[in-house]
């Protein structure tokens, strides 16, 4: 039997590494636990998509492609990457859904059984909340902020979980697929 949710995003600076700030893929490092959490998820067949605002791209300071290839030595599925600065216009940086859209459309996702996993209530989990995913704020990166200076930011929205780290929030998403 398959699992239910089919598929979790998760956000970058702050999620699985790095400081919550701009880190170039060379010179990033994964939190101790975070490849553990990755495992996990593809071990239960939950694909896993990086889900990341990096508009340093725009300004040429990485590449698409250095995010992509950390993200595949990760062993994430994809990666869903805006890349334009803040000033542009487009559909894709969050808390717009766009990046989550063309995951489901070139996958067959169903995205009210996904999950988006962030540091940061007023961009991730704004994102997840408009198409009906699962809502996970861990407190590494700017969490801890999200929960309490930068709540109002995002007040009509409720997580579903808190977790300590990415680690945590794995472990509840496995544990109530399991329970299922």
């Amino acid at each position: 039997m398959g699992s239910k949710i089919e598929a979790a995003f998760i956000d970058r600076d702050g999620t699985i590494g790095g400081t919550g700030h701009f880190v170039h893929p060379d010179d990033f490092t994964l939190y101790p636990n975070a490849q553990t959490a990755i495992d996990l998820l593809k071990s239960n067949r939950i694909k896993v998509f990086a889900f990341t605002n990096q508009h340093r791209i725009s300004r040429g300071e990485a590449t698409i492609w250095q995010f992509e290839n950390q993200f595949k030595a990760y062993g994430f599925d994809g990666a869903y990457i805006c890349p334009h600065g803040m000033p542009e216009e487009c559909e894709c940086r969050k808390p717009k859904p766009g990046m989550l859209h063309r995951a489901s459309a070139e996958h067959g996702l169903d995205l009210t059984r996904c999950v988006v996993i962030g540091d940061v209530g007023d961009t991730d989990l704004l994102a997840a909340h408009q198409v009906g995913a699962l809502k996970i704020l861990v407190k590494t990166g700017w969490g801890e902020g999200s929960l309490g200076a930068f709540r109002h930011r995002w007040k009509e929205t409720e997580p579903d979980f808190v977790a300590a780290d990415i680690l945590e929030a794995v472990q509840w998403i496995v544990g109530r697929e399991r329970a299922r």
